[in-house]
């Protein structure tokens, strides 16, 4: 298959670790900021196959993960005493609230139904107009034109029984929050693909400026992480900082245009709390007051207090890339996907779900 099989050649990627090993003299901490990142290199036993001298760090470039206690707790209470239709993408049902996920929730007699996009919620509110229908719009820059896309669709089709929870999160802020934490210590970027594919380079350079770091956007296969990989390392070990551009084959310096201003249209930019970490300025979207009636927090006007983590969980430490899951006394024990204690043992893209899935399966680039 074009675009996917030749990013999974073995010899392309054997050619890339050789290249690696050629290059590298020296200890470098690399950042691969996207959980789907983390999990291609789990996956493929990439993590084993690097030199020694490279340390890949698990950023926390997961949506579910990062969102905040409230909002899940918000989700539960509107399906279980607002009789509201709650729908979400599955990888957010087992995440743990305060008291219940949205699963439990389910289980309780809540009306929570999985859909694959924001534009199947508003079908369900457009069938059900005597029952509010609430989307929980996760995600990261990529996700966000179509869920204001939702927004757009539901004022024009005047269905005024739709609204999104939102929980948006963007990733520079979180590279420069990352960068400004004492207890991390990273030498260099992978950026997410799919977040440029939308937003374009241009927001990376000042970042690369001010902290001196070296940020590659690259793709999700094999090969890509590995020519990913490589390109830091070139930087590195010339003492040159620059972004570059390792998806070339998607990713424009300019994204594109057209998604932001559907995004901009709906959304402009806000303080976000990030679960396990903390508030980072800047860092999210949030609905305009010109479409506030379908925003759910005003819609319902719940007020609901952040609750404490559970204490047991270190997924803070790891989304900030201080700990690695198996650091975790819990890990795979205590938590499990069935049983989770914190999201990124749940999430599609959590780092904790990787290990646990993946981590003992060895390389399967041979």
């Amino acid at each position: 298959m074009k675009f996917i099989t030749e990013y999974r050649d073995p010899k392309l990627a054997k050619a890339f670790l050789e290249e690696i090993n050629k290059t590298v003299t020296r200890p470098w901490s690399i950042m691969e900021v996207c959980g789907g990142q983390t999990h291609s290199l789990v996956k493929h036993g990439i993590l084993q196959l690097l030199p020694d001298e490279i340390r890949m760090i698990h950023g926390p470039g997961c949506p579910v993960c990062v969102t905040p206690i409230s909002l899940i707790d918000k989700a539960v209470f509107l399906t279980l005493q607002q009789n509201v239709i709650l729908c979400s993408f599955g990888d957010m049902l087992r995440v743990p609230g305060s008291k219940l996920s949205l699963l439990e929730a389910k289980a309780a007699g809540g009306d929570v139904r999985i859909v694959y996009s924001p534009l199947d919620a508003l079908e369900i509110a457009a069938q059900n107009p005597e029952r509010e229908v609430v989307f929980f719009a996760v995600g990261f820059e990529t996700t966000a034109p179509a869920n204001a896309l939702s927004v757009i669709h539901a004022q024009m089709r005047q269905i005024s029984n739709y609204s999104i929870l939102c929980s948006h999160v963007l990733v520079p802020p979180a590279i420069e929050a990352i960068m400004e934490d004492d207890e991390t210590k990273v030498d260099g970027f992978l950026a997410a693909g799919h977040v440029c594919t939308i937003m374009g380079t241009l927001e990376y350079y000042p970042l690369v400026e001010r902290f001196q770091v070296p940020i590659v956007v690259t793709g999700f296969e094999p090969v890509d992480l590995l020519q990913g990989i490589l390109m830091v390392i070139k930087q590195l070990e010339e003492g040159r900082v620059e972004v570059e551009n390792q998806y070339a084959r998607i990713v424009r310096e300019e994204g594109n245009p057209a998604a932001q201003d559907t995004i901009f249209e709906v959304f402009e930019i806000t303080d976000r709390l990030w679960r396990g970490m903390q508030v980072i300025p800047n860092s999210g979207y949030k609905i305009k007051e010109k479409y506030s009636a379908y925003d759910a927090s005003r819609k319902f006007d719940i007020s609901i207090p952040e609750a404490e983590e559970n204490q047991a969980c270190i997924a803070g430490e790891i989304m900030k890339g201080i700990k690695k899951p198996m650091d975790c006394p819990n890990f795979g024990k205590k938590c499990t996907p069935e049983n989770p204690l914190g999201a990124p043992m749940v999430s599609s893209e959590g780092a904790c779900a990787a290990y646990y899935h993946y981590a003992n399966i060895g390389s399967t680039i041979e």
